[in-house]
């Protein structure tokens, strides 16, 4: 699935700026105020029902859960997390599984390259244009802003699909009975990884999130 929105027009995209206006809004929201918006305004154009891998689709549901949102945000401007490998880590616990620090180092090293070549320089971008620069009248730099946001989310997709497929092929870690023990466990091991902690609200947070209805593992 492709959410770019350059493929749907200016029309659909004046529907969601006031939406998206969120300079800390992650890709995964991005998503979910997408479809929002499309079922508002009835952009038949636009994909309401979100497809691809099984990871993004957790993604999109268990971002959605309160708190989550800045809970990722505060993790990544702070600790230096990688949202992407994060949800990663949840949507593994949610099958059970726990990741090693190995297995954790060994997902870096294999999508730190892309994430470095498109998902921050876009977010940069994007969060610099927040207010953009005096130039370009205001709904245009918006508009700009938005597409950004929008080739942000695709880079963020396309990292998760590969994630996904990484996952299928080989899977990581070992089987544990419970799943916030294997939340724990990940989200303990990637604080090692990334040589901090992380602060208990934002632990409380994302394990509350996973113990409600929405998130689950699917095939």
């Amino acid at each position: 699935m492709s959410l770019t929105l350059a493929a749907h027009g200016a029309y659909a995209l004046s529907f969601i700026i006031d939406i998206l206006g969120a300079g800390g809004a992650k890709p995964p929201e991005i998503a979910v105020a997408m479809s929002s918006a499309c079922a508002r305004h009835r952009c038949r154009s636009m994909t309401a029902v979100p497809s691809g891998s099984a990871f993004w689709r957790f993604s999109l549901g268990f971002y959605r859960q309160g708190g989550v949102a800045e809970a990722c945000i505060r993790l990544q401007d702070l600790e230096g997390v990688d949202v992407n490998l994060l949800l990663f880590l949840l949507w593994q616990a949610v099958g059970g599984r726990v990741l090693s620090e190995r297995d954790i180092e060994e997902l870096e090293r294999r999508i730190a390259p892309w994430r470095n070549a498109t998902v921050i320089p876009l977010r940069t971008v994007r969060r610099a244009l927040k207010p953009a620069p005096g130039l370009i009248p205001a709904p245009a730099a918006e508009l700009f802003r938005i597409k950004i946001k929008a080739t942000e989310l695709e880079a963020e997709r396309l990292q998760q699909e590969a994630m996904d497929e990484l996952a299928g092929s080989s899977p990581y870690g070992r089987k544990v009975s419970s799943i916030e023990e294997a939340a724990r466990g990940n989200l303990a091991c990637y604080a090692m990884v990334c040589q901090t902690s992380f602060p208990e609200p934002e632990i409380a947070t994302l394990l509350a999130a996973l113990g409600s209805p929405e998130p689950k593992l699917e095939e």
